[in-house]
């Protein structure tokens, strides 16, 4: 094993410096060494499999490097065993009938009105086109069906309520009140025009496409001409051959469509007003420092000498939105509901945010969503934010159809999602609603929720018709922007910082990835700002084909972020719980509620009152500081 690759090994699985073991860093050789791949493509197992078995529970000993190994080997092994039958197909012989039917496949029980049962069960049709019913299993062979149970259960999980990440740790956690509030102590309002959210999917035209592109390309131009307040001769075609330095805007790009970026593979592609829609080689070797990502939009300046490549000099900032704002009369109103007066400083909102998946793949028991619930009626949250996926079509036993239904009055063994999503969230939604009345709760799907039939993202918020949700529960689209009382969330169920984790490049960039992350969402004002987005072969795990992110780049415009940032930018992500606060922006990443073999996070905020000072009451608005009053903490369900 050559010294760069022990190198590779320890920047990657050791990056604090200490360096690996050499029990461990032999056991990565030997990975390396057995099935030929990559220290990179080893990493990203690693990842893969600390998320399979919870990242917070998975440290890299000498016990956990040998059950990756393991996990390794079964993994290539599988997928070693899929491509040698599909490779061999096996042929059948031709079926015979058997006693006096002469009906091979039993294609004729359904047209004969006095047939008998079928032998092989029949396919009740519907006149829609729901998802199929799950298929009805014996009681005793539940277990067997579905996925093996492995690990530990979860009413056995370890550190249970044991705060991972705190914000603002000076600020005490708000206290339960004596009693439910008699009214809502927030007032909820959509900064997203929702009904630009139900266009049809898979529908999406080439053109329309490259139009958006284009246009959010000349968007920027003028964005960064004014915020440097350059000339229109300042511009340039960077693909044009000159010694002149001109200012050029576009998009990164990479030499090939399944490449990965690096420096040698940097493209930039032009608008076609300025360009002719052309892409020309970057050159950064002069750069002190960079962070790039497919499909950023960026401002450079340099020269293009030789006609062969673009040289940059330098790159120009593109201004983040502004900051909301509101009047000092507004903010007053808002704190008149949470209590505030002369002789009182109020209580603070209590909010909760959590994303799913809300079970783990070895049961449907929703026991995840279930703490979560008791957890809100328990302390009377003011407010509870949730993202999908609800009902994750990704889940194995969902995926399958192979579980048994309860036996709970109303519930049919035939049943569909709506009723699948009745009897799992919308009775344990019903309960915090019947104990909290007061409480306000937002759900946001996610293109893995088998209850929406809006397939791609920008998505349609879920239809509540027939669902039996009640009242205080409010459908949004994904992505979204909301106000609670003053507060501005941006709310984006789909896992975007961990496509920019893989894509993006960075070198000598100070600022850590946790919060780099985010930033480019700000400064690209957009909720993925990636392009092209990850394949569904880079996404997937463990043999599971991952759903893909069905990005319908026509519609992409209802992701951008019109006039300003918002307060809370809330993003569920499968990397590391985390609570950053970039660009004045708070960045709450709560974790899925439920991961595949372990218990997950979510994360909480109390939020005090807006204070306004003397000198602040003759402005027209002030801003609203959440970063500085809001403590938000990650919790371990």
């Amino acid at each position: 094993m050559s010294e760069t690759q022990n190198e590779n090994l320890n920047s990657l699985f050791a990056p604090s410096g200490n360096g690996l073991e050499p029990d461990i860093l032999g056991v990565l050789e030997s990975i390396l060494r057995l099935y030929s791949i990559t220290p990179q493509e080893l990493f990203y197992k690693w990842e893969s499999y600390c998320l399979k078995m919870g990242s917070e529970e998975t440290k890299l000993d000498l016990g956990t490097a040998r059950m990756f190994q393991k996990d390794v080997q079964d993994s290539l092994e599988r997928s070693h065993q899929g491509r040698q039958s599909e490779r061999k197909p096996t042929v059948s012989a031709t079926p015979r009938t058997t006693g006096k039917s002469s009906d091979v496949y039993g294609m004729l029980d359904e047209l004969t009105p006095n047939a008998g049962p079928r032998r092989m069960g029949s396919v009740k049709r519907k006149n829609d086109f729901d998802t199929p019913a799950p298929k009805r299993v014996a009681k005793s062979e539940k277990k067997a069906n579905g996925p093996p149970s492995t690990g530990i259960t979860f009413a056995d999980r370890q550190n249970a309520g044991a705060v991972l990440e705190t914000l603002n740790s000076q600020i005490p956690a708000v206290e339960p009140p004596i009693a439910p509030f008699a009214e809502p102590r927030v007032k909820l309002i959509a900064n997203t025009d929702v009904k630009k959210f139900g266009y049809k999917p898979m529908s999406m035209r080439l053109t329309e496409s490259s139009e958006v592109l284009d246009e959010r390309i000349d968007g920027f131009q003028n964005l960064v001409q004014k915020h440097h307040k350059l000339e229109d001769n300042a511009f340039g075609n960077a693909a044009a051959q000159s010694t002149s330095e001109i200012v050029a805007v576009g998009r990164i790009a990479c030499d090939t469509p399944e490449g990965k970026l690096n420096q040698a593979s940097l493209l930039l592609e032009l608008s076609r007003k300025w360009g002719g829609g052309l892409r020309v080689p970057l050159k950064v070797d002069t750069l002190p420092s960079y962070s790039f990502f497919p499909g950023q939009i960026v401002a450079v300046r340099g020269t293009n000498a030789s006609g062969q490549y673009f040289q940059i000099n330098e790159i120009l900032t593109v201004p983040p939105p502004p900051l909301p704002v509101s009047a000092p009369a507004i903010i007053d109103a808002m704190n008149e509901k949470l209590g505030v007066s002369e002789e009182s400083t109020g209580t603070p909102l209590n909010i909760m945010f959590a994303s799913g998946p809300y079970t783990a793949d070895n049961n449907l028991d929703f026991e995840p969503l279930q703490a979560l619930c008791n957890k809100a009626t328990e302390d009377m949250v003011d407010a509870m934010i949730l993202t999908g996926p609800f009902l994750d079509i990704e889940h194995p036993m969902l995926a399958s159809g192979d579980f048994d239904l309860p036996d709970v009055k109303g519930i049919d063994q035939d049943a569909n999602t709506t009723t699948l999503f009745r009897l799992w969230i919308s009775s344990q939604l019903d309960k915090v609603c019947s104990a909290v009345p007061s409480i306000t709760i937002v759900l946001v799907p996610n293109v893995r929720d088998a209850i929406s039939k809006h397939v791609s993202w920008p998505q349609e918020h879920i239809i509540r018709k027939e669902l039996n949700l009640p009242k205080p529960v409010k459908m949004l689209p994904d992505p979204c922007f909301i106000s609670l009382n003053e507060v501005v969330i941006g709310i984006s169920s789909h896992d975007v910082l961990y496509q920019l984790s893989r894509e993006q490049i960075s070198q000598n960039n100070k600022t850590g990835l946790l919060e780099r992350l985010p930033g480019y969402l700000i400064e690209q004002r957009h909720f993925f700002p990636l392009y092209p987005s990850l394949s569904r072969d880079k996404l997937s795990s463990d043999g599971v084909k991952a759903t893909g992110d069905c990005i319908d780049l026509g519609y992409s415009k209802l992701g951008e972020w019109a006039n300003v940032r918002p307060d809370l930018l809330l993003l569920p992500s499968m990397l590391t719980p985390s609570i950053k606060v970039v660009e004045s922006v708070t960045v709450v990443n709560p974790g899925s509620l439920s991961k595949r073999k372990a218990a997950g996070t979510y994360a909480q905020m109390t939020l005090l009152p807006r204070s306004i000072a003397d000198e602040e009451r003759s402005q027209a608005s002030i801003p609203h500081d959440i970063f500085e009053r809001a403590r938000v903490d990650v919790v371990r369900i």
